[in-house]
């Protein structure tokens, strides 16, 4: 059996909550600055053994660019998202084996590069085999990595159960050894993506924890960049801003390419060259997120250039703001996305009055309402009713070309219970609000010329 034909999950089972871990001390990885929640990602671990019921699952690590031949301009490593959700490492050119045996065992064992200390002078300590190993990452069998030995461990625990091995690299991207083992093993090679990502979707409080830093690092670039903001600046001038501010605050990176968008671009959705100069009476669409501890958040506000809305201006914003709303209050576990895209429609074409005449203004609202939210901007879910715990954005937007008039107000929350939290609430989201703060600011102390 070749490895490109192996047998992929047509659907996942139906989700479960991932168990809270229990609460325990975080520790801190050499170099990485930042701690690792032990329990959680063990916690996740069993989550996962737990829903396969007997088989191995082999998951590996992210692994370094080359800074000289791909040009990159962040830098050259981030973790792949399914090993950093079950390990909490930054540390490339890992594997983790994870086993559920027949006899109802669970067995956890970590591979990783050897350390080089001549290479760790131009990198940066690396995390390697060994003691500190062990106590860093909560897992007890970390061992050296070496292809051929990683090989027999993947089939020795596979030995050890009638179940399927499962792989997020069932495609083959990391050849050997999985390609030699699917060739050998009866059981074939599964795709666990499916059931990771069910898993994902719902966050428990560790990741709750990042991604409420994460926007709060966001809410704070919106409120640098409105105080500001002024006429005769450029579009990458505000840009740097929000950009500063992110770093500034402790973000790893920014969650996607931060959308600065003026005038004609306010109505492009993904705009993000970012070189206009910016004019007076221009709307500005920001949608950006700051990324921390591999979670990213997506907020967007629309700001008026000279510090205050015209009447056309706040009449269509306070159409797409009510929208908002509208969607917002039909949040609650059991509804579908579907359903709040349709409040939300519902709601644009019942109160665009002669905004739009002579349709709805709904023929200018061009994307959908909501995704989900997590390690990516547009993160992992599929098509499933809300639960406690998921976060998805709620994101109405009207954009008229032949105005240069794009207005979108984009939040990120959280379902509860019994109906939702607006996770960004604190950034400024009412025509009052914005006018105030960037009335507040140094923006607001120019005459529209360049400084």
């Amino acid at each position: 059996m070749r490895f490109a034909a192996l047998i992929a999950l047509a659907a996942a089972p139906v989700a479960a909550q991932v168990p809270e871990p229990p609460a325990a001390p975080v520790v801190e990885l050499p170099g990485a600055g930042r701690p690792i929640a032990i329990a959680a990602h063990r916690a996740r671990r069993e989550a996962l053994l737990d829903r396969i019921g007997t088989g191995v699952v082999v998951i590996p690590a992210a692994t370094q660019r080359d800074l000289e031949s791909e040009v990159i301009q962040d830098n050259d490593f981030r973790q792949d998202d399914y090993f950093f959700y079950l390990t909490g490492i930054e540390t490339p050119d890992a594997w983790l084996l994870l086993a559920a045996t027949d006899a109802g065992q669970h067995q956890v064992t970590l591979f990783l590069s050897d350390r080089n200390p001549l290479m760790e002078r131009w990198t940066g300590r690396k995390l390697g085999p060994g003691s500190d190993a062990v106590r860093l990452t909560g897992i007890d069998d970390v061992r050296s990595l070496d292809m051929e030995v990683l090989g027999k461990a993947i089939m020795d625990l596979a030995a050890g159960t009638s179940g399927a091995v499962y792989t997020t690299s069932y495609r083959g991207e990391h050849g050997a050894p999985l390609a030699e083992i699917a060739g050998v093993y009866d059981g074939g090679a599964r795709n666990v993506i499916p059931i990771l990502d069910s898993m994902r979707v719902v966050k428990d409080s560790v990741e709750l924890a990042a991604m409420r830093r994460a926007i709060y690092i966001t809410i704070e670039a919106h409120k640098a960049a409105m105080k500001v903001a002024r006429p005769g600046m450029y579009e990458y001038q505000l840009e740097a801003t929000i950009e500063y501010t992110f770093r500034n605050l402790g973000a790893d990176r920014v969650g996607f390419p931060s959308i600065v968008g003026s005038g004609p671009n306010s109505t492009v959705l993904h705009y993000d060259v970012n070189r206009r100069k910016m004019e007076q009476g221009d709307l500005v669409v920001m949608d950006i997120g700051a990324e921390y501890g591999q979670y990213t958040a997506d907020l967007t506000r629309t700001i008026p250039l000279g510090g205050r809305f015209t009447a056309r201006q706040r009449a269509v914003y306070n159409l797409v703001l009510g929208t908002q709303r509208a969607a917002m209050e039909s949040i609650r576990p059991g509804v579908t996305v579907r359903e709040l895209n349709e409040a939300a429609r519902r709601y644009m074409r019942d109160h665009s009055g002669d905004l739009c005449s002579p349709e709805s203004c709904d023929r200018y609202f061009i994307h959908g309402l909501s995704h989900w939210l997590g390690m990516r901007v547009h993160d992992v879910g599929g098509d499933r009713p809300l639960e406690p715990g998921m976060v998805l954005t709620v994101e109405p937007g009207i954009y008229i070309p032949e105005e240069n008039l794009g207005v979108r107000v984009e939040d990120d929350v959280l379902v509860t219970e019994d109906g939702y939290e607006v996770l960004s609430a604190a950034a400024p989201r009412t025509i009052e609000e914005i006018e105030s703060l960037m009335a507040s600011g140094s923006g607001s102390k120019t005459d529209g010329s360049e400084q």
